[in-house]
């Protein structure tokens, strides 16, 4: 039996027991594992790793743990000037995402303010695998599990359970408050939005729409139709709110 101690970082200890949390921890193991597989089934998924210094020096995913190593850890944004030589996670993330299916209400905020999002109600942990590698989307999910797939590589655990929260966090872990695109994409289906003649969807509105309002869009995929009406506002009021919480 071969023995290692481990400390993990800042956000990292979400993940861990509250007495294992800032705290070294004695790692017990046979062979000579990688080490994502040792932080992995301490509970660290590895997308949420950007830096491993072992002995006081980095190493990557694929370095075989040994006796009396001394591990720290540190998750994306904490490294600082540690992560220039040995970050794990570049490209930094991709600006598209996937979401689980814990994640509908967030999917409509993500593409209210203009983000590429993917979602739907029955993706299965293995649909969004294989979207994500394939389109190269960085995943966000309430599923530790799902994390620790070999296939994911850019991906985020949302701590809270409220979609509010949970913009807040996703805007801070990727940098996005200089990226607003608001009112691009279709809260419904995340196609593109644009404007589009009133005489080309006059059949599809009611008299009052008509009469009231002459600024018309259109989503390119499912066609659902938008204007400037009370909803309208009451999304621009509520985007203005979130955007405060950033600056």
């Amino acid at each position: 039996m071969s023995k290692s101690s481990f400390r993990f970082h800042d956000s990292l200890n979400d993940f861990l027991l509250p007495l294992k949390r800032n705290t070294w921890i004695e790692y017990i193991f046979n062979d000579t594992p990688a080490i994502k597989h040792a932080i992995e089934s301490i509970g660290i998924p590895h997308p949420e790793v950007d830096l491993i210094i072992i002995n006081g020096a980095p190493v990557d995913f694929k370095y075989l743990l040994r006796d009396k190593d001394i591990v720290e850890v540190y998750p994306v944004l904490s490294a600082g000037d540690l992560a220039e030589t040995g970050s794990l996670n570049r490209p930094f993330f991709y600006e598209k995402f996937i979401l689980d299916v814990h994640l509908g209400k967030l999917a409509k905020i993500l593409r209210l303010f203009g983000f590429d999002t993917y979602y739907k109600n029955d993706y299965d942990d293995k649909t969004i695998v294989q979207i994500a590698e394939t389109e190269k989307r960085t995943v966000l999910t309430r599923d530790v599990n799902l994390l620790k797939h070999k296939s994911i590589t850019i991906g985020y655990w949302l701590r809270s359970q409220f979609a509010e929260e949970q913009l807040k966090e996703v805007i801070r872990r990727f940098r996005l408050k200089a990226k607003f695109k608001p009112f691009e994409r279709c809260v419904e289906c995340n196609g593109k939005i644009i404007k589009i003649e009133k005489s080309a969807v006059l059949d599809k509105l009611l008299p009052k729409t008509i009469l009231y309002y002459n600024d018309f869009f259109q989503c390119i995929c499912c066609k659902r139709i938008y204007w400037r009406g009370s909803h309208y506002e009451q999304m621009q009021q509520y985007i203005e709110r979130m955007q405060k919480l950033f600056y």
